[in-house]
């Protein structure tokens, strides 16, 4: 099981490692947070990338990823433990039929550990093998207030309680990662809790780095017209502008073409893959995206007649 980092540089090389290419400033404030065991709260639009740094983190480590999915209703039972209901219904049936039924041993036996179901939070708190997981807390805006208040406690002392089984405390905290998509705002009680990193669009050089490391495939020409031509989309007034999750998959739709360059009509049959809003797509399926593409063309020349230059 590798070591936690002891640099920022160490930890920069870790998220390379794992082909999550990382900036300085994500670097810090994720050493930060394996150094001091603060949760690490990532907020930041739709598909730049947070998701993937608890994934690579826990690439890096060796340690196991548990992730609680968020979405509206969640509550605390669903995110800590639940029951067995249907075994418990099959033990209670068997002891019947044994003549067995105990109300004292089967309260005891219904409500021990054998028929506990672990939710995230739970697993989280309990050893694994190789160490402390990683708990990524995903997209905990779509969550509500109660929740958020729950969680505070949970991650403020590092522990869950099962009423029919006791407190259980993690011997060695997790490594929480949190993320939100900024749909709402966090509550600043939560928040002070964390380390705190706004994960924003990647400028052209580490968008073409990260294609680089995500698909390789793709030839330096096409990776640098797909980025250029993300880059200006995202200057558009768009409902939601593409992340690079959407580069990248767009880039790799490109190579399955066969795409050598980018063209008129290959970016309006393929615009779906990047634009996931119908307003959006007919807005830039002909002209618009035929006039980006054009600005595409001519930096790329410009930029191409100027390197010449200066070579000459």
């Amino acid at each position: 099981m590798p070591n936690l980092p002891t640099s920022i540089d160490e930890t920069q090389a870790l998220f390379e490692g794992t082909g999550y290419v990382c900036g300085r400033a994500l670097a810090t404030v994720a050493y930060l947070s394996l150094k001091l065991g603060r949760p690490l709260f990532l907020e930041g639009e739709a598909g730049v990338g947070k998701t993937e740094v608890a994934k690579a983190l826990a690439e890096a480590l060796g340690r196991r990823l548990i992730r609680l999915q968020c979405y509206e209703g969640l509550d605390a039972a669903q995110a800590v433990y639940d029951w067995n209901y249907p075994a418990q219904m099959i033990e209670i049936r068997l002891a019947e039929a044994g003549g067995t039924a105990d109300r004292d041993y089967l309260a005891d036996e219904l409500f021990s550990e054998r028929f506990l179901t672990r939710r995230p939070l739970l697993e989280a708190m309990e050893p694994q093998p190789g160490g402390p997981p990683v708990l990524l807390i995903d997209e905990l805006d779509r969550t509500d207030e109660p929740f958020e208040a729950f969680l505070l406690e949970a991650l403020s002392d590092f522990q869950v309680t099962v009423p029919e089984l006791g407190t259980i405390k993690a011997e060695e905290p997790p490594i929480v990662i949190i993320t939100s998509n900024r749909t709402r705002e966090i509550h600043d009680a939560l928040k002070r809790r964390c380390l705190y990193h706004w994960v924003d669009y990647p400028d052209a050089e580490r968008e073409l780095a990260i294609l680089a490391a995500r698909a390789p495939e793709v030839s330096r020409k096409l990776s640098e017209e797909v980025v250029g031509f993300v880059q200006r989309l995202r200057t558009e007034d768009l409902f939601k502008r593409p992340g690079v999750a959407e580069t990248i998959d767009w880039a790799k739709c490109l190579v399955a073409l066969d795409a050598l360059e980018l063209d008129q009509d290959l970016v309006s049959s393929t615009l779906g893959a990047l634009l996931k809003y119908q307003d959006d797509i007919a807005r830039f399926r002909d002209s618009q995206a035929n006039k980006v593409l054009d600005e595409v063309k001519q930096a790329m020349t410009g930029a191409a007649a100027g390197t010449a230059a200066g070579a000459a």
